[in-house]
């Protein structure tokens, strides 16, 4: 009973000396006793009496063993385990054909394998273990290399800065917007778990081939960046620079408009490229549209390329969007537009949503004429990102 309550709560050195303790007290035939009551060696509650014996001057204080106790380590009965440990990892270079591991991941099982090629005997465990003394952890791909930088990057950062600050200063709206990607409507596989009964998770397709019935979801979005508030059009057909303006139309009537009852101006952040591109057309002209219908001079600041993921609505919209379907199959149109309205935060981003049912054409041109028509006004500093839009009906300045 005593064993029995004490085992649980002492290391091998503190059992050791309380079997040791237990079989003094007991006297002559005290260590047959407690070897046989607690099943421990002999010669180990002999150690412990000894260790009593001596006192201070056995085991060193923090630890259960005297040095050089115990089983001797991989890397002492291998001499050479480490050194081919590193070779290996360092070798481990895809397609590299001087590798040891050719064409196959840096994995604990594969390392382990490769090693027993060598002659070494390794377990899987014991790699994991050698490789975080050597400094080695888990990793995934970091996307930090950007290509070329643009010379004027920093400097359109600033210019699009500034214009927001203005704008804010003097109440006019300020919007970012993209396109998120592209989403296969059905009971596909979506990135990302949610919490379930154990077992129990969502039947998918094993394939993701899209549905014809049902196609593909466009979500193009739209931020207010200064009332943190979103809307987004999850579009059926295609991506065209058309379908961009009318979510921002849409986003006015329904948004805009309201809290900017006397907005003259609007300013558009954008990326540099896809239907919102510097150098599409039908997206200055479609502008233009939108620019005679609200009487308000619209303003575009485009990204540097390369740089989308510095657009507001990136990090400030679409993150929390995909953080709160993540693990859901996004069964039909109109579970992606409540799966998007739903999305809050503790920053009090709010996002209204619907779907646009129409069809857009794809490859629509701008004719030279049309183009030239445009009341369109080019800033000195790199024109081919900042322009403006004027209502037609306004005479130009």
């Amino acid at each position: 009973m005593r064993f029995e309550a004490v085992a649980g709560h002492l290391d091998e050195r503190g059992l050791r000396l309380w079997a040791a303790g237990e079989a003094r007290a007991a006297g002559r035939g005290g260590v047959s006793a407690v070897s046989r009551v607690t099943g421990l060696a002999r010669s180990t509650i002999n150690r412990g009496l000894e260790e009593l014996e001596r006192g201070a001057e056995g085991v060193p204080a923090g630890r259960v063993r005297r040095r050089g106790g115990g089983r001797k380590a991989a890397t002492v009965k291998q001499p050479g385990l480490l050194k081919a440990l590193k070779k290996l990892v360092a070798s481990a270079t895809r397609g590299d054909p001087q590798a040891a591991l050719l064409w196959t991941s840096r994995s604990v099982r594969h390392l382990s394998a490769a090693l027993a090629e060598l002659g070494y005997q390794a377990s899987p465990n014991l790699v994991g273990r050698l490789l975080k003394e050597l400094g080695f952890s888990l990793q995934a791909n970091a996307k930090t290399r950007e290509g070329l930088q643009h010379p004027d990057r920093d400097r359109q950062f600033e210019h699009i800065n500034h214009s927001i600050e203005r704008f804010q200063r003097q109440g006019q709206p300020t919007i970012s917007v993209d396109t998120k990607k592209k989403e296969l409507v059905g009971d596909f596989k979506n990135a990302g778990r949610e919490l379930r009964r154990k077992g129990e998770p969502d039947k998918v397709r094993v394939h993701d081939f899209v549905i014809p019935s049902k196609g593909r979801a466009v979500p193009y979005g739209v931020y207010d960046i200064t009332a943190n508030q979103g809307w987004v059009s999850v579009g059926i057909n295609r991506d065209t620079a058309a379908f961009a303006v009318e979510s921002i139309r849409r986003w006015w009537r329904n948004m805009g408009r309201k809290r900017y009852p006397r907005a003259r101006r609007l300013l558009i952040t954008a990326d540099c490229g896809g239907s919102n591109g510097a150098r599409v057309r039908l997206w200055k002209a479609e502008l233009q549209k939108f620019a005679n219908q609200t009487g308000m001079a619209i303003t575009v600041a485009h990204h540097p390329p390369g740089t989308s993921k510095w657009n507001r609505i990136e990090h400030r919209m679409f993150a929390f969007i995909s953080q709160n379907w993540r693990g859901k199959p996004l069964l039909s149109h109109q579970v992606i537009v409540q799966l998007i309205a739903a999305t809050r935060t503790a920053t009090g981003l709010d996002i209204a949503c619907a779907i646009d049912a129409r069809q857009y054409p794809k490859g629509t041109a701008v004719p030279d004429a049309q183009f030239k028509a445009l009341n369109i006004f080019f800033d000195d500093f790199h024109p081919d990102w900042n322009y403006t839009l004027r209502p037609k009906k306004l005479r130009r300045q």
